[in-house]
């Protein structure tokens, strides 16, 4: 929306982590080096930990991008995976053929694939996210994954990332052995005020910035008092601040706009635990009027050409896939730190929202129609995008899988479930998938949401490459 406004490309302070935005400043460059390194010449677990928002998701996709070549990747984003679930996706992504009721036979074939993996010069490494919400018996498989070795050398390496709380369940006498085979740890901390300054002119110049700064001091104090340095708040804040100077017409970021950025977030402090959560009528209120003065600024200044230059409308970025909790009568709809305003013209509103609510209700795919459609999907679709794993089950249970569908299709997406049949090692299985993903990150989003949707499959992230 304001993205003319300031001669911007793209949205400077989305919250979805983009490699193109990563800050190599305060310290944050020299962890994912010495990150890379600890992976690649140690055998020890590596730990890193970071308060809500701090940056761990963002150091964690650049992790996987800058890691070479010949070290093979296991992104794990649910946490809630029980210790022979997260048995069955460490193999399923592995290849190794599952065996339902066997967890000792299946580990003995892990570990024949991993000591295969070895031996071809390569390495795997497995990323666990939100690992401080692991259940304890979990975090003892972990232990004993990390066990696993051929003569000479580690066959898994093992990243666990999460919040504080992680620190404190290693503290725990239960997790003392888990705890001394952790041979890194890194902690990510909040930003200080001058890296606050330098956080936000290189995200407006990594989108096309080229002007003078565009904070004041005065704003980039209140900035870093209210954020407390977490990035994510940051951003939050920068974005909410910018859309206010449009709604004003103003070109650079003051006081006034960062105050009214303060008032909608409704910011807890984080390291006041009794606080209880405030209510989001009144920010909601305040946001929306101010995205209500931005859309009539642009409106305006695009029937009047002679007071000012004209503004492109640019929606607002948004996850590849839909969100899948949302119905398709959803009054509304957004993120953090994006505002999205409903408005009825005479043209006629347009989008997945108008339509579902004039479309008639249509009749679902068959098993088959899906299969079907699935292959094409695989044949097209690229090896670096990601999926949820919904179901995986064997090939003869085919009356549950269909029962499966019938559940999902009345919550989720039908366009974005798709089924495939894998006959991996002469063991037929049939798996149920969800959505086309350009990054785990972006999956992962799409995880917790899935979450509240009260599936009990127990879904986890998944690569086009490894259902290849």
């Amino acid at each position: 929306m304001y993205l003319d406004h300031f001669g911007l490309r793209e949205a400077p302070f989305r919250i979805t982590p983009h490699t193109e935005f990563f800050f190599a400043g305060a310290n944050r460059g020299a962890t994912l080096e010495a990150l890379i390194y600890a992976i690649t010449h140690d055998e020890g677990i590596v730990k890193v930990s970071g308060e809500v928002g701090s940056g761990k998701t963002m150091l964690c996709r650049m992790l996987l991008e800058k890691l070479p070549e010949n070290v093979e990747t296991v992104y794990l984003a649910n946490p809630s995976l029980t210790r022979d679930e997260i048995l069955h996706a460490i193999a399923e992504e592995l290849h190794v053929p599952l065996q339902d009721g066997h967890a000792h036979l299946l580990l003995r074939s892990l570990q024949d694939r991993l000591i295969d993996i070895y031996a071809t010069g390569r390495q795997v490494v497995v990323m666990i996210d939100e690992a401080h919400a692991m259940p304890p018996e979990t975090l003892e498989e972990v232990r004993l994954l990390s066990n696993l070795e051929s003569n000479r050398h580690k066959l898994l390496h093992i990243v666990l990332f999460g919040q504080p709380e992680l620190d404190e369940h290693l503290g725990e006498s239960s997790m003392r052995q888990l705890k001394e085979r952790i041979t890194h740890n890194f902690a990510l901390e909040p930003l200080r005020r001058s890296d606050i300054a330098n956080y936000l002119m290189f995200r407006i110049r990594a989108a096309g910035y080229r002007g003078p700064d565009l904070f004041t001091p005065g704003a980039i104090q209140l900035i870093s008092k209210a954020s407390e340095g977490l990035t994510r708040r940051i951003n939050i804040l920068a974005d909410k601040a910018l859309l206010s100077a449009f709604s004003e017409n103003k070109h650079q970021i003051d006081n006034r706009q960062v105050k009214a950025a303060i008032r909608d977030a409704q910011f807890n402090p984080m390291r006041d635990s009794s606080a209880k959560p405030k209510t989001w009528i009144v920010g909601a209120c305040v946001i929306t009027a101010i995205a209500v003065l931005a859309y009539l600024a642009g409106s305006y200044k695009s029937t009047h050409p002679a007071d000012s230059t004209t503004v492109t409308q640019t929606p607002a970025a948004s996850s590849t896939a839909p969100n899948p909790a949302d119905r398709p009568n959803a009054e509304s709809s957004g993120s953090a730190n994006t505002t999205v305003v409903k408005r009825t013209s005479e043209a006629g509103a347009s989008g997945a929202a108008a339509t579902a609510s004039t479309t008639p209700e249509v009749q679902m795919p068959t098993l088959a129609e899906r299969l079907a459609a699935s292959r094409e999907w695989l044949d097209t679709a690229p090896n670096s995008h990601y999926f949820i794993q919904l179901l995986s089950t064997d090939g003869s249970n085919q009356h549950d899988v269909e029962q499966f569908l019938d559940n999902i299709v009345r919550t989720l997406d039908s366009r974005q479930i798709r089924v495939y049949r894998s006959t991996l090692s002469g063991h037929d299985r049939i798996g149920v998938i969800y959505g086309d993903y350009p990054s785990p990150v972006a999956a992962s989003a799409d995880l917790a949401k899935l979450a509240k949707s009260g599936l009990e499959s127990r879904p986890y992230v998944r690569s086009v490459s490894k259902i290849r």
